[in-house]
């Protein structure tokens, strides 16, 4: 599994970034593209602690869905999305891929950080498993929009 922490993947991820434009249609689901980079800042934002959403431990959650967060398996297209990361509003794309670009460049920028807080909802992660995590949700959602 690829880790948002390696140095190719993070430049594979910049570059899908960079491809990405306003103009793009989902293949799956319903957020627009710039719904779609909005949320994907709220993971980022976790694990650099600038966010928690009010998330509460939940044993139903590590039990069934925290492996599946960092394994090689992709997700289902249009799997439900948490409500903290759901918006109906329209966003501005270029605002909010900006955004996200900051957010993706602070993260790498943790690299070589070994210890990281636990998930408010998860529980612990090794860095390994964070990275992988990021990586994977940020992919994810670029196959999402044909980046």
């Amino acid at each position: 599994m690829k880790s948002i922490f390696e140095e190719s993947a993070y430049d594979e991820i910049k570059k899908r970034l960079e491809n990405l434009n306003e103009d793009a249609e989902a293949n799956w689901g319903k957020m627009n593209v710039g719904q779609m980079v909005w949320h994907c800042q709220g993971p980022l934002n976790i694990i650099l602690e600038k966010e928690d959403y009010g998330l509460k431990p939940s044993w139903l959650a590590k039990v069934f869905f925290k492996k599946s967060l960092y394994n090689d398996k992709p997700w289902k297209k249009g799997l439900p999305t948490a409500k903290f990361l759901k918006t109906k509003d329209n966003k501005d794309f270029n605002t909010e891929k900006a955004k996200l670009e900051a957010l993706i460049e602070e993260t790498y920028a943790h690299k070589d950080k070994t210890e990281w807080n636990t998930h408010p909802a998860f529980g612990y992660f090794t860095a390994q498993q964070w990275g992988q995590m990021q990586y994977k949700h940020l992919d994810h959602h670029f196959r999402q929009f044909g980046v």
